[in-house]
């Protein structure tokens, strides 16, 4: 299993990204991906969870109407269009297949003016 994040960078306030996640070496279509994060000196947390049809979403409080995450099975890839962003959410972002256990290497966003 390989996951490859892509996307990340600096982005000011209000502005947007969207972070990729390429997948590999199972058959993505069947299962649910998740989003995390990590600020420095805080713990993982979980961002965005999709099914693996991708109908069921859910997000943390903090990122709901502004983060959407959404997978194309065709393309092994899942995304998380990021908007409005805060400078609270500056971390690094991992792609996760929890089936697997497996994580990305991350992507670094980082949020400031």
């Amino acid at each position: 299993v390989q996951l490859v994040e892509s996307g990340g960078g600096l982005v000011q306030p209000g502005g947007s990204l969207r972070l990729s996640c390429a997948a590999s070496g199972f058959t993505f279509g069947n299962y649910p991906m998740n989003w995390y994060r990590q600020a420095p000196g805080k713990e993982r947390e979980l961002v965005a969870y999709i099914s693996s049809a991708g109908w069921n979403k859910n997000y943390v409080e903090s990122v709901k109407g502004r983060f959407t995450i959404s997978r194309d099975n065709a393309k092994n890839m899942v995304y998380l269009q990021m908007n409005n962003l805060k400078g609270e959410d500056t971390a690094v972002y991992y792609c996760y297949a929890p089936a697997f256990r497996a994580w990305g290497q991350g992507t670094q966003v980082t949020v400031a003016s």
